[in-house]
């Protein structure tokens, strides 16, 4: 399986779109296009595409105390007709190292508390939860 960086969002757009209807939001191909080009063009985002099976995103954001980088999953989808072939894994390991690689601090990522499935994903590559820290928001 071939797992690259990517900043072709052509080819990435309509699954990107996938995974937004999974998770309960409007199909608008053309509007996921758009933004997504947006975010990869400005650098706010890394893409990296296995094909028609799946797809990564990560956003680098400064380790402000340590003085380094941290990597940030922030997307990662293998849709249904590709499950249980090791692609999500792939897409993981891919962004793990290529962030040691590039000198990054750690890897962080969130997922929904009944994602079990992810969870055991996660926790087997390593990823532990952080004691004391709560994930908040502001919606606007």
């Amino acid at each position: 399986m071939q797992i690259t960086w990517t900043t072709d969002v052509a080819r990435v757009a309509v699954l990107f779109d996938e995974y937004r209807v999974h998770y309960g939001q409007p199909a608008d191909v053309a509007r996921t296009h758009a933004w997504l080009t947006d975010q990869v063009t400005a650098g706010h985002l890394r893409l990296a595409d296995a094909g028609d099976d799946g797809f990564v995103t990560v956003a680098v954001l400064p380790a402000s105390l340590t003085l380094g980088q941290a990597w940030l999953v922030r997307d990662l989808y293998v849709p249904p007709r590709a499950r249980r072939r090791g692609v999500a894994r792939a897409l993981l390991n891919h962004v793990v190292e290529e962030a040691r690689a590039g000198g990054a601090r750690r890897v962080s990522l969130q997922t929904e508390s009944d994602n079990g499935s992810a969870l055991a994903l996660y926790a087997s590559a390593g990823f532990r939860p952080v004691p004391g820290l709560e994930m908040l928001n502001l919606t606007l």
